[in-house]
Parts: structure tokens; C-alpha cells; sequence
């Protein structure tokens, strides 16, 4: 086989690896619309609301299962099936660190994944250096101005050490991203962040956000979509032996 027949291989794998990909993620967007359909700022907390807003996220998680195996469950799948235990979670305030913690363990199962081996390193550049530390201070100042509001929380003792770690957690997430550079992945990480930013802002009452929960879920759904498919098209890396072996 020569190059321009390897080159059109090339471009007929990648069209048709796009078009499954797009195929498998479709019950996540139906179930992404159905939620945005169905809340409403007076919605009560209910098993139902909490089944609806976690749907797209297990779905994205079998979508994972389903493309790299069953081995993700102890990657980026069961950091999604966590997420999903989050969200539920969140669905009733008195559970709110319960749900927080779900997603300190998520973000730690993803940390992992992006220090496998599918996950390739590139050596590191000042741009990614910078990044690494533009993130650490982003966090950092939102933690240290965040701080006062939680001292003011009724459970300070607690949620004012918690959300320490899980900062610490969500930005080393970010970092090993970004060290992936891998595109999806690291949106998705960022995308992450926000989420949680917009989150902790009404939360803890810092200001209010108009749509608040619109901008919290837009942006947390388009996270794991875009963690989800980093992972999924991590694994077409490990097929570049067999295509020249094929050529």
C-alpha cells in the first residue's frame, strides 16, 4: 500500500470512526435537552429531577464502556457514574458534601486516566508552564476570596477544609490535562472549572447569577462531553502500529 492509498485509509477511518462517535453520543444530547426541558428555577427536589439531571451524565458513561471497554470503569466511566452520584446529590442542598465529595473522587479517577499511558506525555514548553501556574493562582485567589463566605456557612468547620481539597483536586485535574494536550481534554477540564466556579458563586451566596443553573449545567454537561470523547479518541492512538502494519 502506498502513501496516497495509506492517506485515504487514513481519512475513510477517521470519517467513519467520527460518524460512530457522533452516532453513540446522541442519547447524551437527547438526555441533555430533556433536562433543560424539564427544569425549571421552581422545580422541587424529587427522585425524578435528580434521575432526569444525571441521565446524560450515565449515558456518556456507558457511551465510554462501550468504546474503550470495560477497564474505563476504573477511569474516565466511573468518574462519570460518580459525577452522576454528584449530581443527584446536589438535587437536595442538605447533601451537598456528600455530592462534592463524589466529585473529588471523579476528578481523582480522571487524574489517574490522564497519567496513563493512552494519555501520551509531551515534553513541557514555557506556554504549558505558564498555564500550569496561571491555573494555581486562578485558583488559589478564588479560594482565598471565596473564604470568607464559607466561614459564614453553618457547617464553616467542615465545608470550609472540604472545599479546600477539592479545589486542589479539580486544579490538579486541570494541570494533567493540559499536560495531555490533548484538545478535548483539556476544554473539557477548563469547562470543568467554570462549572464549579459558577456553582460555588451561588452556593455560598458570593453574588447572584442570572441563569445561574443554566450557565452551571451548560457548561458541566459540555465538560464531560468533552472529557468523555478525549478519552474515546485517546484510544485511536494505540492503532498506529496495526495501520502501518496494514500498509
Amino acid at each position: 500500500m502506498d502513501i496516497l492509498e495509506t492517506d485515504a485509509y487514513d481519512r475513510r477511518q477517521r470519517r467513519n470512526t467520527s460518524c460512530v462517535l457522533i452516532f453513540s453520543l446522541t442519547p447524551f444530547f437527547l438526555a441533555s435537552a430533556t433536562y433543560f426541558y424539564v427544569w425549571t428555577p421552581d422545580s422541587p427536589a424529587s427522585i425524578m429531577l435528580a434521575a432526569v439531571k444525571s441521565a446524560p451524565t450515565l449515558l456518556l458513561a456507558m457511551s465510554v464502556v462501550s468504546w474503550n471497554g470495560g477497564h474505563s470503569v476504573l477511569g474516565v466511566a466511573g468518574g462519570l457514574v460518580l459525577s452522576a452520584v454528584g449530581d443527584c446529590c446536589l438535587v437536595w442542598p442538605e447533601l451537598f458534601l456528600h455530592g462534592m465529595a463524589a466529585f473529588a473522587v471523579a476528578h481523582l479517577l480522571y487524574s489517574l486516566t490522564f497519567l496513563s499511558s493512552r494519555y501520551e506525555a509531551h515534553s513541557s514548553s514555557s506556554w504549558t508552564g505558564l498555564l500550569y501556574l496561571l491555573l494555581v493562582v486562578i485558583a488559589g485567589g478564588f479560594y482565598t476570596y471565596l473564604f470568607p463566605f464559607l466561614r459564614k456557612d453553618p457547617n464553616s468547620e467542615l465545608i470550609t477544609p472540604a472545599v479546600g481539597v477539592y479545589v486542589v483536586l479539580i486544579t490538579l485535574m486541570a494541570i494533567l490535562a493540559i499536560r495531555s494536550r490533548r484538545t478535548f481534554t483539556l476544554l473539557g477540564s477548563l469547562s470543568f472549572m467554570v462549572s464549579d466556579l459558577a456553582l460555588a458563586v451561588q452556593q455560598f451566596k458570593v453574588a447572584p447569577v442570572q441563569h445561574g443553573n443554566t450557565v452551571v449545567m451548560v457548561t458541566y454537561y459540555l465538560a464531560q462531553l468533552l472529557i468523555s470523547v478525549g478519552d474515546m479518541m485517546a484510544k485511536e492512538a494505540k492503532n498506529d502500529f496495526e495501520k502501518w502494519k496494514r500498509a
